[in-house]
């Protein structure tokens, strides 16, 4: 049976998205790993969204709390607000009180991206208070650590991320993730399945 990846995620302007793009293909990688992207529902009215400028959602399926006892990991990717994950993130957790009652991600491998406005947005405290969220519900945080090498220490060049895992900035909207960025995405999508994939075999 196929180790079962799903990259979760809220992108408002496109920017974690494409993060989750890259971190599906290098899940995508790794032999015997089916990897699925999702979106959490979207909390704000399409009244809000279109003032905010943001533009009409992917066709990326939404996913709702039970899905996730199905993935044998995950990757939750989101923007930061003040530090801190999106409030359309943070509500969908908040509805997964009957996995957490019911222990269903217990011991289940969990990853975090992001994607900052600037670079003292929130690089490493954005997953550092996420990692609340997976230590109530006991998932295993896996971090990317230093694994990517060299790209971890580039400082030639702007570059999001952490060994918390993949980021990128957003800037004023404009900036996209560069190359570099959707490397260590990549990198973080194979590395994580890989892991995945062990630890379901050992079990």
């Amino acid at each position: 049976m196929a180790t079962k990846v799903y990259i979760v995620y809220y992108s408002m302007y496109g920017h974690v998205e494409k993060l989750a793009e890259e971190i599906k293909r290098g899940a995508s990688t790794v032999g015997g790993v089916e990897a699925k992207m999702w979106q959490v529902p979207e909390t704000l009215p399409e009244e809000v969204l279109g003032k905010m400028g943001a533009p009409p959602k992917s066709d990326v399926p939404i996913i709702t709390p039970n899905e996730l006892a199905e993935a044998d990991g995950i990757i939750f990717g989101f923007p930061t607000r003040f530090g801190m994950m999106a409030a359309q993130f943070k509500a969908f957790l908040d509805a997964t009180g009957g996995l957490w009652r019911a222990q269903q991600l217990a011991g289940k491998p969990a990853g975090i991206f992001y994607s900052t406005g600037s670079q003292g947005g929130g690089q490493e405290t954005t997953p550092l208070t996420a990692i609340t969220q997976l230590v109530h519900h006991g998932m295993i945080f896996v971090p990317i650590g230093y694994t990517f090498g060299a790209g971890m220490f580039e400082m030639e060049k702007v570059k999001g991320g952490s060994p918390y895992g993949a980021g990128t900035f957003a800037g004023d909207g404009s900036r996209f993730p560069s190359e570099l960025e959707l490397e260590q995405a990549f990198h973080q999508g194979k590395y994580f399945a890989g892991i995945v994939k062990k630890f379901k075999s050992s079990s």
